[in-house]
């Protein structure tokens, strides 16, 4: 696994892990042991389902939501990484969703958005949808 940007630690001792920058062959969320040493199950690959999958936020039921920076989305995978929706679309977003935080109860996702303008990160904002 090359580039990992974030990894959500599970109850059972597996992990959710995202990985992959730019450049990078593969980009792709996956569930590790709980040891770290298998790859238990992987959504993406090689053919552009993710461009840069760097933050993860997880529910109560384990469902994984993928903020895919350069593909200006956040989808909603299975515990088992199976896709199910879309949850923000890149006409919801003004910007690249760098961040994500998941309140469970209030079932609200909170989307960190930031503006990369003449090769830096010039201004940013949440927003805030039902999840």
């Amino acid at each position: 696994m090359v580039n990992p940007w974030h990894v959500v630690q599970l109850t059972s001792g597996q992990s959710f892990v995202c990985h992959g920058n730019v450049g990078d062959p593969v980009h792709r969320v996956c569930v590790l042991g709980a040891d770290f040493g298998e790859i238990v199950h992987s959504h993406g690959s090689d053919t552009g389902q993710y461009d840069l999958p760097a933050r993860l936020a997880v529910d109560g039921d384990e469902s994984v939501f993928v903020a895919d920076v350069n593909n200006l989305r956040v989808t909603l995978l299975s515990p088992t990484l199976n896709y199910i929706r879309q949850v923000v679309s890149s006409d919801k977003l003004k910007w690249w969703p760098l961040r994500l935080h998941l309140d469970v109860q209030r079932r609200r996702l909170y989307v960190a958005e930031n503006e990369w303008k003449d090769g830096k990160w010039t201004s940013g904002h949440v927003t805030v949808f039902s999840a």
